[in-house]
C-alpha cells in the first residue's frame, strides 16, 4: 500500500508524521512510552483496589467466604473466557494491519468489539440477579440468606472492583469503535498502524485485571 506523503519544501515526509517528531521510530516509541506511562497509572489505581480487597478479606475471611457463593462461577467464567478471546482477536488485528489488510483489520476489531459487548451484558444479567436477591452495598444490601459478620462488605467490593473494571470495558469499546471508524477511512497502513497497537496494549490491560478479578471474587473459596 502506498503511504502518503507531504512535501515540506526539503523532504517528503509521511503524512502521518506529526510535525513535532523528526522520524516515524521517533513517534512510535514516544507514543508507546506515553501510553506505558498511563498503563502504569492503571495498575496503582487498581492496585489500591486490591489492597482494599485483601484487608477486608483478612479481617472477614469467613464471611468472603460465604458470600462469594452468592456469586455465578459459571457467568464469571464464562466472562474470562468472553475477555480472553477478544484479547487474540486484538492482537490479530494488529497483526492484519501490519501486514496491510484493512478488511481483516476490520472484521478482528468487529469481533473484538462484540466481545466486549457479550462480556458486559452477561455483567448486566450477573447485576440483575444481584440486585433482585438484594445482594448490593452498603445500605442497600437486605439478603438475609449468608452467614457472617457484614455481608454487605463483600458486594461493596465486588461492585466497585467490577463496576471500575465495566467503565474501563466500554472505554475501550470506545477505543475500538474510533480505530474501526479510522481503518475504513484509509487512516492506517502497513507502515503506519500505531493507534491501533495502542488500543490493542490497553485492551490487553482490562483483560489482564479480568482474569486477576475472576478467582479474587469468584473463586474464594
Amino acid at each position: 500500500m502506498h503511504t502518503p506523503t507531504a512535501n515540506t519544501g526539503h523532504e517528503e515526509r509521511p503524512e502521518f508524521l506529526q510535525h513535532h517528531f523528526a522520524t516515524v521510530e521517533q513517534q512510535r516509541e514516544t507514543s508507546k512510552l506515553g501510553l506505558w506511562i498511563f498503563l502504569v497509572t492503571e495498575v496503582l489505581f487498581f492496585g489500591g483496589l486490591f489492597c482494599f480487597y485483601a484487608i477486608y478479606r483478612s479481617w472477614y475471611p469467613e464471611m468472603f467466604h460465604e458470600a462469594h457463593k452468592m456469586l455465578d462461577v459459571n457467568l464469571g467464567a464464562l466472562n474470562t473466557v468472553v475477555l480472553i478471546t477478544s484479547s487474540l482477536t486484538m492482537a490479530l488485528a494488529i497483526r492484519s494491519m501490519q501486514v496491510g489488510n484493512k478488511m481483516w483489520t476490520q472484521i478482528n476489531l468487529a469481533t473484538t468489539l462484540a466481545l466486549a459487548g457479550t462480556f458486559l451484558v452477561v455483567k448486566f444479567i450477573e447485576y440483575s440477579h444481584k440486585f433482585h436477591d438484594g445482594l448490593e452495598w452498603g445500605k442497600f444490601f437486605t439478603n438475609t440468606q449468608i452467614d457472617g459478620t457484614n455481608p454487605h462488605i463483600f458486594f461493596s467490593v465486588y461492585f466497585t472492583m467490577t463496576g471500575l473494571h465495566g467503565i474501563h470495558v466500554i472505554a475501550g469499546m470506545i477505543a475500538i469503535g474510533w480505530m474501526m471508524y479510522r481503518t475504513s477511512k484509509n487512516h492506517f497502513s502497513a507502515d503506519y498502524y500505531t493507534p491501533i497497537e495502542m488500543t490493542g496494549l490497553y485492551w490487553h490491560l482490562v483483560d489482564l485485571i479480568w482474569i486477576f478479578l475472576f478467582p479474587l471474587l469468584y473463586l474464594v473459596g
